[in-house]
């Protein structure tokens, strides 16, 4: 949990005013929760979800850190691995199965989404990996590499030129194309910036637009930029630096794109949304809506975005989840912190494939709820 909110540098009491200034000031939305919806078998636990998501069948998928972790040796460097689990559920939430056994990028469960065509995408944050598996649940596509024990990349391309395919790390709310070089006396990228491709430093999510391409966010470990790839995962672009200018990230927590390809990005340090074109192009930005941990994007004519508010290390003091506009006015707020049901302990992950039913992933609380808002 520590990791989450690593990358906010800011005191607890000025977080909690702000925040309760902000959930003072928009309507409280009514609800109904169950907080008992998954059954396991007598062997397999949930512990802190990071993750969790639907698929369109009804299906329900959490990544979760519980597990067995242990290490082997390899020639030149140790595979960990064991220390998360990708549990499957039916739509009344009784177990299927468990997928992706012994996969070494299972380290330290960050978020899991579910795409259009039920693919279901796992975050890593210590293998520093994304792995998407499809509905027979066989591994398809894996972006990022583990972390070596000697560093087999360079941290940027060599003088002259970048290699094809990759780009010249971004700068402010500016996209670098792929083929981009730092020949000629070009300046070093600003700090954050990491390196091209995807070599990540402790992901925290993933998105796609209409035409497939994938977006990462990447994220809270040294690098603050989004990563965008092909949908067969070819490196096109990234944006964003270390920062608090529009296009700089201070711990780039969640990802969410409407309709139009717009990105909406939970920039947690800073306490805002920032919104880019799928081309990284800033467009936009909105507070309001306190310390944005995750975010999700309904679907239907008028989207509305959620966003779960997380404003101390434990979610024990300080939480909520707001209903946005996408242009950025808030709209109503539901839940509080705690353990009991309808309220939240770190509320990681939002599934919103349904507007007015919802599952939250919760890490301190080791749970998801069903959370049904009443129109």
């Amino acid at each position: 949990m520590r990791a989450i909110l690593t990358a906010a540098a800011l005191s607890v009491v000025l977080i909690r005013g702000v925040a309760l200034l902000a959930q003072g000031s928009v309507p409280e939305l009514t609800f109904d929760a169950n907080a008992d919806i998954l059954r396991t078998p007598a062997n397999i636990y949930v512990g802190e979800v990071a993750g969790v998501g639907r698929t369109s069948q009804g299906h329900i998928f959490v990544y979760t850190r519980t597990g067995h972790p242990y290490a082997t040796l390899g020639d030149n460097r140790t595979f960990y691995r064991g220390g998360s689990r990708l549990l499957e559920f039916d739509a009344s939430g009784k177990f299927v199965r468990e997928l992706g056994q012994d996969v070494y990028g299972f380290n330290t469960a960050f978020g899991l989404r579910v795409d259009p065509q039920d693919n279901v995408w796992t975050i890593d944050q210590s293998a520093s990996q994304v792995v998407k598996f499809d509905r027979e649940g066989r591994v398809v596509l894996v972006l990022g590499r583990k972390p070596e024990a000697i560093n087999v990349r360079p941290a940027g391309p060599p003088a002259g030129g970048a290699p094809a395919g990759e780009a010249a790390a971004g700068g402010r709310g500016g996209a670098a194309p792929a083929g981009g070089g730092r020949g000629g006396g070009a300046p070093a990228p600003p700090p954050g910036s990491g390196t091209p491709g995807s070599t990540f430093s402790q992901p925290t999510d993933v998105a796609w637009d209409r035409a497939g391409n994938i977006y990462i966010a990447d994220g809270v470990g040294t690098t603050n930029r989004i990563a965008k790839f092909d949908k067969d995962g070819k490196f096109i672009a990234q944006w964003g630096s270390t920062g608090s200018e529009p296009g700089q990230f201070n711990g780039v927590k969640a990802l969410a794109i409407d309709a139009q390809g717009n990105v909406y990005a939970a920039d947690l340090g800073n306490k805002r949304i920032q919104v880019f074109d799928a081309d990284g192009k800033f467009k936009s930005q909105f507070a309001g809506v306190g310390m944005p941990t995750a975010l999700c994007m309904t679907s239907g004519p008028t989207q509305y975005l959620y966003v779960s508010h997380v404003g101390d290390q434990s979610g024990m003091d300080d939480a909520t989840i707001y209903k946005v506009q996408l242009d950025g006015k808030v709209i109503g707020h539901f839940g509080s912190a705690g353990k009991l049901a309808k309220e939240f302990g770190v509320a990681n992950s939002i599934d919103c494939r349904s507007e007015n039913e919802l599952l939250i992933g919760e890490m301190s609380n080791w749970r998801v709820q069903r959370v049904t808002l009443k129109k």
